[in-house]
């Protein structure tokens, strides 16, 4: 399945330790067809010395869902602080 238009992301730090950073994040988009998903997962980073990442390893899943179960509703970007997170979405 082909990913369509991407709408905004929620991502939240799961763990820090040494070179490696664990996030779980969630984010909605529709294909061209006009249906709704909402993939969400949790990704691990490594980064060299340099900064520069390394490994990127990603478990994503894509829940068809409605349009009126949409939770996600700012413009692209950072979410707003005002805007629930994924703990507060029970995500």
């Amino acid at each position: 399945m082909g990913q369509g238009t991407r709408l905004p992301i929620d991502k939240g730090i799961v763990g820090i330790t040494g070179n490696r950073i664990a996030v779980r994040f969630a984010y909605e988009w529709h294909d061209d067809s006009g249906h709704w998903y909402r993939s969400y997962g949790n990704e691990n980073w490594e980064f060299n010395d340099h900064g520069l990442m390394m490994r990127r390893f990603a478990s994503i899943n894509d829940l068809p869902i409605k349009e009126s179960d949409r939770k996600f509703f700012w413009p692209l970007g950072r979410r707003p602080d005002d805007h629930p997170g994924l703990s507060e979405l029970e995500m």
